[in-house]
């Protein structure tokens, strides 16, 4: 990335360009990325095509001021941070859900490197930490998204909990963009994929969180309050630009038999 698209993209999520790769400035990019670029699966109803390749992930997040899924939101920022001086590897999980473990290459998050220590940094996970979290430590971490903690187990993985809850299961071996391409047709094409039988744009906020799931949007507060409530067709893209930036000239909409009923919360 050079320093004009890493500029744009600073731009794009309203950031400061850091002085040095250290540890304050990667949680300020982190809580900016996440207020500024939802998280998104609105391309798989749009039947937009999805390329894992830098360019094509700056095209859309920075170029378009769209969002997007894991592979897009954190493999985009893998390249940002790279461009700022960070250490970058990424990571390939398995989600953990009601039907148990998912597949591999479910997820992918980051694990950046700085003067401290290792970090994780995750984007691309709905609701989740607001920032990076330690990676070298199993102590618990207080974040306005949740208590955490990073467990290993006897293979050598890493379970990452919320308020007790198992997250995902993260592997430590480094991987490279194109490595997660199985993973993101599988979430993209199979009738068991969350995605495939959702619709869902979210975005955290200075006060809490919005989100959009199908014409069903919900503003969450800092305290938990919580206002819910069904759209008319015609609000629906105009609520799409005001609350998420983006601009659509027709409304994403599920394939009616893969109606799913019920929007997962911990995955946006």
């Amino acid at each position: 990335m050079d320093e004009a698209t890493a500029d744009a993209y600073l731009r794009r999520i309203s950031a400061d360009r850091p002085g040095a790769p250290g540890d304050e400035a990667l949680r300020a990019l982190h809580l900016s990325h996440l207020r500024a670029v939802p998280f998104e699966n609105l391309a798989i109803h749009l039947e937009e095509e999805i390329v894992l390749a830098e360019q094509s992930l700056l095209d859309k997040i920075v170029g378009a001021r769209r969002g997007g899924f894991c592979y897009e939101l954190n493999g985009a920022f893998a390249a940002l941070l790279r461009a700022l001086g960070y250490e970058v590897e990424l990571l390939s999980a398995r989600v953990f859900g009601p039907e148990g473990i998912g597949i591999p290459y479910d997820h992918l998050a980051l694990r950046v490197r700085t003067s401290s220590g290792s970090w994780l940094a995750d984007v691309g996970f709905g609701r989740h930490s607001h920032y990076p979290l330690r990676l070298d430590s199993d102590a618990e971490q207080a974040d306005p998204g949740g208590r955490f903690r990073i467990v290993e187990t006897r293979e050598g993985d890493l379970d990452v909990y919320r308020d007790g809850e198992p997250q995902y299961r993260l592997e430590q071996r480094p991987r490279e963009l194109a490595d997660f391409e199985a993973g993101c047709w599988w979430q993209r094409t199979s009738p068991k994929s969350h995605f495939r039988r959702s619709l869902v744009c979210s975005r955290l906020t200075e006060t809490g969180r919005v989100t959009l799931s199908g014409r069903t949007l919900v503003l969450t507060g800092a305290e938990g309050a919580r206002e819910e409530r069904e759209l008319a067709a015609a609000e629906v893209l105009p609520a799409y630009r005001s609350h998420f930036g983006i601009v659509l000239d027709r409304e994403p909409a599920l394939v009616q038999e893969e109606r799913a009923g019920e929007e997962d919360e911990r995955r946006g």
